[in-house]
């Protein structure tokens, strides 16, 4: 037998375990870079009441961040506040501010923002992570839950980010970073106000990442499908065959809150312009939008008249 095409034999394999074994060491230690990327820094967490942001406080908590947590209940806020306190070494963490925020009171935005800039006297991270869902046919949804939904999704972000630009301006420092839905990329049947507010928000800080580039500020958003309940909460109903209710199903598209949080925190680290967290199906989607519009729509209208999949939606 060839001498050389054993040693070819014996030594790929001994490669390839080896440049694995390299690229899992790679990102565990890039995790764990990413993790204490935030020492110290100022985060502002929007929504921190809800799942992914209870996920993002505890992740940031743990990596030493001084975290101003905006929420709808203080009693909440502070019920979350304990339990970051009483989960960490004190010695390596800081306390978190509290700040009432809700962006469907438009009116409290400049006092809002007035308290979140007096909490550290500036910030170096906005973490915008709040949404409203709405599904409904376009024809029975209001012109006032139409407004409710801009309000929290769009004016309000938006509004905020605004407010709070100054002081990161000034110090030519800082990142917004917008948790977005994939919506805001591609438009769905019976999401009409909210896939358009999420279009307008994605748009507005596409915009705003050109305009403070030069002030050393960065800009980042992040599309996910949305965040996969937990196993117990599962359908357990046969499932469809058809593509429509695979798009739709609950389980395999979605995202972890853990997947969702180590995103976030490693598209701070490595100030990623815009991320999409989904499998490979709504990617798909995404790029058939633009590349191949018609057969998009095609897909979305034979979707309507699947009646099973559309109340699955």
């Amino acid at each position: 037998m060839d001498p050389v095409w054993i040693t070819t034999v014996l030594l790929v394999p001994c490669v390839v375990v080896l440049t694995a074994g390299f690229f899992y060491l790679y990102s565990v230690i890039m995790g764990l870079l990413s993790k204490t990327s935030v020492r110290n820094k100022v985060v502002v967490i929007t929504d921190a009441l809800s799942g992914l942001g209870k996920e993002c406080a505890g992740v940031f908590h743990r990596g030493g961040a001084r975290l101003i947590l905006c929420g709808k209940s203080w009693e909440k806020l502070e019920e979350l506040a304990d339990d970051l306190a009483n989960a960490s070494d004190p010695t390596v963490t800081f306390p978190s501010k509290l700040v009432l925020l809700d962006f469907g009171d438009m009116d409290s935005m400049p006092e809002v923002i007035s308290e979140i800039l007096e909490c550290y006297g500036c910030l170096d991270i906005l973490i915008l992570n709040s949404s409203m869902k709405v599904k409904a046919p376009a024809q029975s949804v209001s012109l006032e839950m139409d407004k409710l939904l801009m309000d929290n999704n769009y004016f309000g972000p938006a509004t905020l980010a605004k407010g709070l630009l100054p002081a990161m301006i000034s110090r030519r420092t800082g990142h917004l970073l917008l948790v977005n839905s994939i919506q805001g990329k591609i438009a769905v049947p019976f999401r009409t106000s909210y896939a358009a507010s999420k279009h307008a928000v994605q748009a507005f800080f596409d915009c705003l990442r050109a305009e403070v580039e030069e002030y050393g500020i960065s800009v980042s958003t992040i599309n996910y499908t949305f965040i996969s309940r937990s196993a117990s909460t599962e359908n357990t109903e046969p499932a469809s065959k058809s593509i429509w209710s695979l798009l739709y199903s609950r389980k395999p598209l979605g995202v972890s809150l853990d997947e969702a949080a180590t995103e976030i925190i490693k598209t701070l680290s490595n100030k990623r312009k815009e991320v999409v967290i989904a499998p490979s199906l709504p990617k798909v989607a995404v790029y058939a939008r633009s590349f191949f519009p018609n057969v998009f729509f095609a897909v979305m209208a034979a979707g309507v008249k699947n009646t099973a999949a559309s109340e699955n939606m």
